[in-house]
């Protein structure tokens, strides 16, 4: 074991240990590489997507991610916009998190367009009257901006900073990450309130058409708002599972808390605004489309009760678990609410995605109903596995936990 290559003064896994830990995740990449040529080759009648799910398991994913991966730009403005110094302790781990959140959505995309050679056409075409163009261009962009904050965190691998130009190099983008974290929060704000804006101009279809404020359409905030609130969440559940793996202390406790308490007030003003925004839909556009609230439930899989789940049970209930002190002080019950909130989030994506085009609008019409083929599956599944994979070998070889050693004197060298 070239301990060398590791951070200064901690302990690893043997080759051995670490190459076994890959295979589960190797073979989700295996999985998805298969998936993703079948597609590539015999083209998206691999997949169960129609004229009617254009948008299917994959954009679920995508906005998913692109929610959960929120983490970094936000932890990021915390940290070197508004100062919060506990929070560098973790802001590693959640650039790593967030980069890995957002290639994996571009990849995932690279199939879905289904001719990806073809992927630069919507820049050098741009439609300039669609959301989606500024959605390509900004998380193109923070991608961009997520690999410019990664390269220091790979350049203080203890091999690479003995080469003086990478050591210099590190050193120096270290010095402008405030002017890096205040692009990528700027980037970031508006591909996410894009994303949710798309929806909320989509008047033919009543489930998912909002009022606007001034040119945005409710959604655009809400979906902001609510990608905020998740993304530290999900950084909180990364770095938990991996003290759990590791049995180390990584991070803080102070770090976490911080984290917690300000995603848990975000997440009590995204509920407030998503029960205004519910109540107003429902009391407001759903009559002036001619239909009642119940139009919209009276058939298929998806009921009511999808509402009820996502902003009571996954959005009320860990509001309040995250505000309160002493529940947020318990990690087992921190770690629910995290979840919780995370779930929320990614049901949200669904029921746009999904719910949306599957209610009809015509009295003629049907409902319609979706099932994701395996090769779907398997190209989801690949970003899980190279998420871990990606996470684990940055673990292993950099030093994302800067406390790592002095939160665990006894396993230091």
């Amino acid at each position: 074991m070239d301990s060398a290559l590791f951070p200064n003064g901690v302990t690893r896994s043997s080759p051995r240990t670490f190459f076994l830990w890959t295979l589960p995740w190797l073979g989700l990449l295996a999985w998805g590489l298969v998936s993703a040529f079948l597609c590539l080759w015999k083209g998206l009648n691999q997949t169960n997507m129609s004229n009617v799910f254009a948008f299917a398991l994959w954009i679920v994913f995508d906005l998913a991610v692109i929610a959960l991966g929120a983490g970094a730009f936000f932890t990021g403005f915390l940290t070197y916009i508004i100062n919060r110094k506990e929070l560098k302790d973790v802001i590693n781990a959640a650039v790593i998190i967030g980069f890995i959140c957002y290639s994996g959505a571009v990849a995932m995309l690279g199939i879905d367009i289904g001719q990806p050679l073809r992927g630069w056409f919507i820049f050098w075409h741009a439609n300039v009257h669609s959301m989606l163009t500024e959605v390509s261009f900004c998380i193109t962009c923070y991608l961009g901006v997520l690999a410019i904050e990664y390269v220091p965190i790979v350049l203080e691998n203890r091999k690479l900073e003995e080469v003086r130009e990478f050591r210099l190099f590190g050193h120096n983008l270290h010095h402008a990450m405030a002017v890096f974290a205040a692009t990528g929060a700027f980037l970031s704000f508006f591909h996410q309130g894009s994303l949710g804006g798309m929806f909320g101009v989509m008047y033919a279809r009543p489930f998912a058409a909002r009022w606007e404020f001034y040119v945005w359409p409710t959604t655009f905030f809400l979906f902001v708002l609510s990608a905020i609130a998740a993304g530290p969440c999900f950084t909180i559940l990364v770095t938990k599972l991996t003290e759990a793996i590791t049995r180390k202390k990584l991070v803080p406790d102070k770090a976490v808390q911080t984290l917690a308490k300000i995603a848990g007030w975000l997440l009590v003003s995204y509920m407030v605004l998503k029960i205004a925004d519910t109540l107003a839909w429902i009391y407001g556009i759903v009559p002036s489309a001619g239909f009642s609230f119940s139009d919209f439930f009276r058939q298929g899989p998806y009921g009511a009760w999808l509402l009820v789940v996502e902003i009571l049970v996954f959005g009320v209930v860990p509001a309040i678990m995250l505000i309160v002190p002493s529940v947020r002080a318990n990690k087992q019950l921190l770690i629910v609410a995290c979840l919780m909130n995370c779930a929320g989030i990614v049901l949200n994506r669904f029921v746009f995605i999904i719910v949306t085009a599957a209610i009809p609008v015509m009295p003629f019409d049907r409902f319609w109903s979706y099932l994701p083929t395996w090769q779907e599956w398997g190209i989801s599944m690949a970003v899980v596995g190279y998420g871990f994979l990606l996470f684990s070998l940055s673990y292993r070889y950099l030093p994302v936990f800067p406390k790592e050693r002095e939160l665990n004197p006894t396993l230091s060298r």
